[in-house]
């Protein structure tokens, strides 16, 4: 673990403040742009670990765990997501033989 600190610590921490917020906004422009309901998946995932490397690179540097310990809640959150989403885009391709998400205005009642 000591390795993995000084590692990370070897990297200023402006590196990881900027990769993340780069990996943020492209995730942000992929769910705002694409319509398909995956990549919009994969995107939010790039938000929420984006947000995982910012906080493990601030716990590092801090020399404290709570950050890793949020970025094991965040995982969990995410994987919770992941299968939800899942299972929605599962039952809107089955109804509708696509996963485009503008179909989902033609679902209302």
């Amino acid at each position: 673990m000591g390795e993995v600190n000084t590692f990370i610590q070897a990297v200023p921490l402006e590196y990881f403040i900027i990769l993340s917020s780069v990996l943020f906004s492209l995730g942000v422009m992929g769910v705002l742009i694409r319509k398909n309901a995956i990549i919009i998946l994969g995107c939010v995932e790039l938000m929420l670990n984006s947000v995982n490397l910012l906080l493990a690179a601030f716990s590092s540097y801090k020399g404290d765990g709570n950050g890793q310990i949020l970025v094991f809640f965040i995982m969990v959150v995410a994987a919770a997501e992941v299968a939800v989403g899942l299972a929605i885009i599962a039952m809107l391709y089955r109804n509708t033989k696509s996963v485009d998400i503008s179909i989902f205005n033609k679902l209302r009642g």
